[in-house]
């Protein structure tokens, strides 16, 4: 198997899939060309057991079972506006990969144009067995043409916190905040009791607000908002968008944060170092947690706070994040649907979890002894009790435009650059004129 890094790819885009040849689907022989958007792989080394790279293994165990089959992964890297524009010149181009693997949602279904439907590509015993499927449909519709396969039950957004510092101020961290404005008063008192900053964040992209916004705006709507937005029965300047924007920019004006967190990119660095009492991220930091402060260390997590007064406060968000897609720019499409049936088994999921521990399974016989994380497992604990369910966010329903203009709106309020009354109707503007199209 062979894995290629973006830049070696782009002077050759127009070759990529030329020479494809096609496949008798009981022996199995051409090539396969496949982008990852850097969420379900990794750039690996000649050894991806090593690299405990999923998808790399997936190439090598899928080449292996098919003689004559050659699987080519490219990390595209980069931002997810680049790769979605790079992504789009090639299948305008008719170049390209056979399989793209990207967010699900919005960022599956704005691409329509250039994604075959899977329904009759895959069977629908192997769908129905793994949860999630509905988020790839095209118009959220239960009849809507499927763009992508959903893979893994999804990341869940977070706030990390430090019990050492939170000690440090005289906070029991035992006790969550129920509602953001009690973290944000406990934020404060760590930063006025202490040398450490309240949180640690980075909004340069906007992808911290991406998650604030989502959480708070499914408290005060339900965890249908966002779909509901899409399909109209929502409008996207709802008073709870402005709300949840104000709310942001309020955090973005504090003195809990970090001084340059407008400045730099989202990360934990400084939550890390143990500079700050919060992080506000996602389920992807679980291993990272995990790594610098141990299974049994100061730093626990839990779900993102509603707004006080929401009317959905037992809420998470997040929701079903891998899709993986096949293009019509594929000339081996049939390979590529085995190549999915193969990374879609049950025990293939399992490998998925265990080696990320970032997220579950979504299969139906998935095996939760998988989950070894301790913030992974407290974080399905807390699943469990959120019985107003789990907000798909924004970011993840919209179309491709707009989903790139809420990042620049998040980082611009966040700074002080950009109103939260702008941000909303900036963003309404877009998506009348994306969905319009």
């Amino acid at each position: 198997m062979k894995v290629s890094k973006w830049a070696g790819v782009m002077a050759a885009l127009a070759l990529t899939t030329g020479s494809l040849v096609a496949c008798a689907p009981a022996a199995p022989t051409g090539e396969l060309l496949i982008w990852d958007t850097g969420i379900l792989g990794k750039d690996a080394t000649e050894d991806p057991y090593a690299d405990k790279a999923f998808l790399n293994q997936m190439g090598v165990e899928f080449e292996e079972a098919n003689p004559g089959v050659t699987v080519t992964i490219v990390q595209q890297g980069g931002d997810i506006s680049s790769n979605a524009a790079a992504f789009q010149a090639a299948a305008i181009a008719g170049t390209g990969p056979d399989i793209r693997v990207q967010y699900a949602g919005g960022p599956t279904t704005s691409f329509a144009d250039f994604f075959e439907d899977l329904d009759p590509l895959l069977p629908k015993d192997m769908l129905d067995s793994m949860a999630g499927q509905y988020v790839n449909r095209e118009g959220f519709s239960s009849d809507g043409r499927l763009l992508g396969m959903t893979y893994g039950a999804g990341n869940l957004f977070v706030v990390f916190q430090n019990a050492d510092v939170l000690t440090e101020a005289g906070i029991d961290p035992s006790v969550k905040p129920a509602t953001w404005e009690e973290l944000m008063a406990n934020a404060k008192q760590i930063s006025d009791k202490t040398d450490k900053n309240g949180f640690y964040t980075g909004n340069l992209e906007g992808y911290p607000g991406a998650w604030f916004i989502s959480n708070m705006v499914g408290g005060e709507l339900g965890q249908t908002a966002f779909t509901d937005m899409y399909s109209g029965k929502v409008a996207v300047d709802d008073p709870a968008m402005l709300k949840a924007y104000q709310a942001f920019a309020d955090w973005g004006a504090s003195t809990v944060n970090n001084p340059d967190a407008a400045q730099v990119s989202a990360g934990g660095q400084g939550f890390v170092a143990g500079e700050a009492g919060y992080y506000l991220v996602g389920s992807w930091e679980n291993n990272g947690m995990t790594e610098a402060f141990g299974a049994d260390g100061p730093v626990s997590s839990f779900f993102i706070p509603t707004l006080e007064g929401a009317k959905f406060s037992k809420i998470g968000s997040g929701g079903p994040e891998i899709a993986l897609s096949i293009t019509k720019a594929s000339k081996n499409k049939e390979l590529a649907a085995e190549f999915l049936k193969f990374i879609a088994r049950p025990e293939h999921q399992d490998r998925f979890v265990e080696i990320y521990q970032t997220q579950g399974s979504n299969h139906k016989d998935g095996d939760p002894s998988k989950i070894l994380n301790p913030r992974l497992k407290e974080q399905f604990e807390q699943l469990a009790a959120s019985t107003d369910g789990i907000t798909f966010a924004f970011d993840s329903v919209m179309p491709q435009a707009t989903i790139d203009l809420f990042y620049r709106m998040n980082a611009g309020v966040f700074s002080g650059a950009v109103t939260p009354a702008d941000a909303v109707a900036q963003l309404k503007a877009s998506y009348e004129s994306e969905i319009n199209k």
